[in-house]
Parts: structure tokens; C-alpha cells; sequence
């Protein structure tokens, strides 16, 4: 399907008036609708200090987050904006825009923890973005990461999970540094940005309580976030520009802000990788979707996400929509074929086989983490019981077309009945050649139709008493001629019980 653009951002995950987070269905229908592998991007950090200007750069546009030009904080929960992939082709670019940390109107430490965990788990880059230099106090302003592991949980079993288990799942980590205004030099020699960036998270030597103080959160970031990438982005203009930066042209903006911008943008294009779970499969918009839903509502309920329950839970809902689709398409396909009948049983079966194919395509274009082939086999049963019941309808609509044919054939031999015909001296020989030339036309108007012998048999039976009648009526014959007769009645009527009875 072709990528779907949003116009603009939408809101993804609502902090309501209580602080309890909700997703919204909107934002749901649109990742349902895009089905494409997703890159998805997340910018963190303290509140005003210019996170959404370099999300709506990375949509390559001016404005679309809300930028604020006061000390309130503007955006409120996840806001999410979807984009073609400027670099890859057949997938969409997922931007997450959060609430800001350490919001002076919010004051609630948790919140701010439970926002920077969901980014960590719906992200393949997260962009850390803070202002100055990366000094203590800067360090100290990233303190949640030190408490990822109390709230995310890979494995569903109660053992602390091994570390090299959450570097699977975390992101791909970007410190971006704004308003960066120091000179980029360690032990009086020029640092590159991540120079710079590996330098301030260096380890102290020691055991003291403030040596641990000081290299925990270091230590947590180096070892969640073994990929790491820093951006230093100087002043974007003169103080009294900076309230209205969307509105700025190019040419009023600091051309050493835009070149740093131009590469950053440039290395999440080039760099951030589609999201995939540990098991390294690639997520999708609605799988994305659904990942959003259950981390959000697992959070909101006080219980910490676990990526292996989420998945459990994503395979079981995304596996039965996959039966459910597969199902349609093969329903769909038989109920066109049902306006039709009766039908040739190898039409109904040529079309069965055809739709079952088309229909395990369509399951496993949907179906997610099948392993143990539970619910392909969920499908190909409810298919069988579904062609039953189609074989079935069809063996009474012919039924009832044979019975059409076959009484529309017996009306001349019903009206000669009444009529007397056959009680006259050699009625006999005439009904039974009647009676021969009726089965021949009936064959050939019902050849291949799936009763038409079945209603053949019934219909001959009921004929055995007036040919009975009619035989001992007729003067024409002797005794012995009689028995003859009978003798063949019984021969033909075993013969067609025979034909009944006979496999296809």
C-alpha cells in the first residue's frame, strides 16, 4: 500500500486531567491504514528547550509540532506525525514529538519517567535533546535512564533481565546539544561531536558514594545505549529571533546552525533503523499500533510493559484478524461462485482449491509470529467447514434443478397416465419405451450435474408401482413374458442403486 502522509501531527498517546495516558483511536486508524515497515524516531528532553523544531526539520517542513515561545510547555503526551521515508523506499517515517521533562506545571517525577520509558520502547532512534553542554547537571537531567530496567521488562519471568537483553529492544541513542556555544576541545586538542560526547561519559575512578553517584547514570548510558551520536547545534539566530523561528527564512538563520541540522537530519535518514522487536522482526504501522496500545494501557493500569507479553498478546490479535481476512477471501470468492449454482463438482472444487490458495496469501501476508502453524491450521479448518456447507447448498440446488428437469420430462407420460394410454392391449412395451427415451433426455439435460443420479433413483422407484400396474393390465403379454419384464425392471433399477452408491 502506498505510504499515507499526514498533513500534520496528530496526538498519539493523551496525558489526560488526572495524568493517566490514553491512546487515541484516530492516530490508531491512520497507522492501520499505511501498512509499511516503520522507522520510527522520538525526541526527549527537558521542556523548551527546542525539540519540536527539529522534528517538524526531520518532516521537512517549517512548522507542524507546536513551538513555543514562552516558558509553558507545548506539547502535551506524544503527538505523532507519519512521512514518506526520504531514503527508503515503501516505508514511512514515524515522528514522535513528547511531553517535555521536567515540566514546572506537571511536577510529577513519575510522569516523566513513564514518557521517557514508552519513547525507549517505541523508538529506533532516540533523540536526547538538551541545551549548553553536556555537563553534570545535564547528566543528572537524564536520571531516568538509571531506572529503565524497574520499568521495562523483556521476558515475562520474574528474573531480572540480562542487559545485553534490553540492548536488543533500545534504540539507536542521539544526544543533540543546543545552543552549544564552547569550544569543542579536550586536553587542548579539537574533539569531534561524539569525541566529545564519550569524553563527558567517561567514569570516575573509585567506589565512593559520590564517584557511584556520578557514574550511574554514565554507566546506564553506555550500556543501554551502545550506539551513540551527538549533534552540538550553536545559537539558530539573535535572541530576539528565536520566538519566532518557524517563521524565519533560511537566509536569517545561522548558516552553522543549518549545516548541523543538514546533518542531522541526514544521519537519522541514512542511520535510524526500521523498528523491530528482539527477535529482530520488522514492525509495521499496524503492528506499531498495536505495540503503542498495550504498552500505554499496561502503563495507565500501574503494571511495567513487558515486550514478550505485549507480543504474545500482539501475535494472538493480529493472527485471528489474519484467519479473519483469510477467511473473507475465500467466502467471498465461493458466495460469487454460490449465484451460479448448481454447479459441476469439479467447477466448485477447481474454485475451492483456487480461493484456499488465495486465501492462506492473504493470512500470511497478515499473520504474525504463526510459529507452531496454530492458526494457519485455524484457517484450513474453518475453510473445510465453510466448502462443506457450500458442497452441500450446492448438492440442493441440484436437487432441486434435476427435479425441475425430470418432472418438466414426465409431464406427456403423466398426462398419457390419465389419459388411459398405457392400460390399452401392449401399453406396456409403449410405457417402457416412454419411460427409456425420458431417462435418455434426462441424462443428457443433467449430465454432470452432482444429484442428477440420486434423482433419478427416487424418481424410478416411484414409477415401480404404475409400470407394475400397467404390466399385469396388459393382455399382450403371457405369464412368462411378464416375469421377463419384471425380472428387467428390477436389473435396470440395481443398476441405477449401483450408479447411486458408486464413488465419485
Amino acid at each position: 500500500m502506498a505510504s499515507v502522509s499526514i498533513q500534520g501531527p496528530v496526538c498519539l498517546v493523551d496525558n489526560g486531567p488526572d495524568g493517566c495516558m490514553s491512546v487515541q483511536q484516530g492516530a490508531l486508524q491512520i497507522l492501520e491504514q499505511i501498512q509499511q515497515p516503520v522507522v520510527v524516531v522520538a525526541v526527549v528532553g527537558l521542556y523548551r528547550t527546542g525539540k519540536s523544531y527539529l522534528m517538524n526539520r526531520l518532516a521537512g517542513k517549517q512548522t507542524g509540532f507546536a513551538l513555543g515561545s514562552t516558558i509553558e510547555s507545548k506539547t502535551k503526551g506524544i503527538w505523532m506525525w507519519c512521512v514518506p521515508h526520504p531514503k527508503k523506499t515503501g516505508h514511512t517515517l514515524v515522528l514522535l514529538d513528547t511531553e517535555g521533562l521536567g515540566d514546572v506545571d506537571k511536577g510529577d517525577s513519575k510522569h516523566d519517567t513513564q514518557i521517557f520509558c514508552l519513547s525507549v520502547l517505541l523508538s529506533s532512534t532516540l533523540i536526547y535533546n538538551s541545551r549548553g553542554t553536556i555537563d553534570q547537571r545535564a547528566v543528572e537531567e537524564l536520571q531516568y535512564v538509571t531506572e529503565l530496567a524497574e520499568h521495562i521488562k523483556v521476558k515475562s519471568s520474574d528474573e531480572d533481565g540480562d542487559d545485553s537483553e534490553f540492548v536488543k529492544i533500545f534504540p539507536t541513542f542521539i544526544w543533540a546539544v543546543r545552543d552549544f556555544t564552547l569550544e569543542r576541545k579536550i586536553n587542548g586538542k579539537d574533539a569531534s561531536e561524539d569525541e566529545y560526547l564519550d569524553f563527558a561519559l567517561q567514569l570516575k575512578p573509585g567506589n565512593g558514594r559520590k564517584v557511584n553517584d556520578y557514574n550511574l547514570p554514565r554507566e546506564c548510558i553506555r550500556k543501554y545505549f551502545p550506539s551513540r551520536k551527538c549533534f552540538t547545534f550553536p545559537f539558530p539566530t539573535n535572541p530576539e529571533n528565536v520566538k519566532r523561528l518557524e517563521t524565519l527564512a533560511m537566509s536569517e538563520l545561522d548558516s552553522e546552525f543549518l549545516e548541523v541540522t543538514e546533518r542531522f537530519c541526514t544521519f537519522v535518514f541514512n542511520h535510524s533503523p526500521v523498528k523491530q522487536l528482539n527477535d529482530g522482526y520488522s514492525v509495521d504501522s499496524r503492528v506499531f499500533g498495536h505495540l503503542v496500545k498495550m504498552y500505554v494501557d499496561t502503563i495507565s493500569s500501574g503494571g511495567i510493559p513487558c515486550l514478550e507479553n505485549a507480543v504474545v498478546a500482539m501475535a494472538q490479535i493480529e493472527n485471528e484478524a489474519a484467519v479473519k481476512e483469510g477467511l473473507e477471501v475465500y467466502e467471498g470468492g465461493m458466495s460469487r461462485l454460490k449465484s451460479r449454482f448448481p454447479v459441476f463438482l469439479k467447477d466448485i472444487t477447481s474454485e475451492h482449491q483456487r480461493l484456499n490458495s488465495l486465501a492462506i496469501e492473504a493470512f500470511i501476508k497478515r499473520s504474525f509470529k504463526d510459529d507452531d502453524g496454530k492458526y494457519m491450521r485455524s484457517l484450513e479448518e474453518a475453510i473445510n467447514k465453510v466448502f462443506s456447507s457450500f458442497l452441500h447448498q450446492n448438492e440442493q440446488a441440484s436437487v432441486l434443478f434435476c427435479q425441475e428437469v425430470i418432472s418438466g420430462l414426465f409431464g406427456p407420460l403423466r398426462d398419457k397416465l390419465q389419459q388411459g394410454v398405457y392400460t390399452k392391449k401392449g401399453g406396456y412395451q409403449v410405457f417402457s419405451q416412454d419411460l427409456e427415451d425420458l431417462v435418455k433426455n434426462y441424462s443428457k439435460t443433467t449430465e454432470g450435474a452432482v444429484k442428477a443420479e440420486e434423482v433419478l433413483e427416487e424418481f424410478l422407484k416411484q414409477r415401480k408401482e404404475e409400470s407394475a400396474a400397467i404390466l399385469q393390465a396388459d393382455k399382450s403379454l403371457s405369464k412368462k413374458e411378464k416375469e421377463i419384464c419384471e425380472e428387467r425392471e428390477r436389473a435396470v433399477l440395481m443398476e441405477q442403486e449401483r450408479s447411486v452408491s458408486a464413488p465419485c
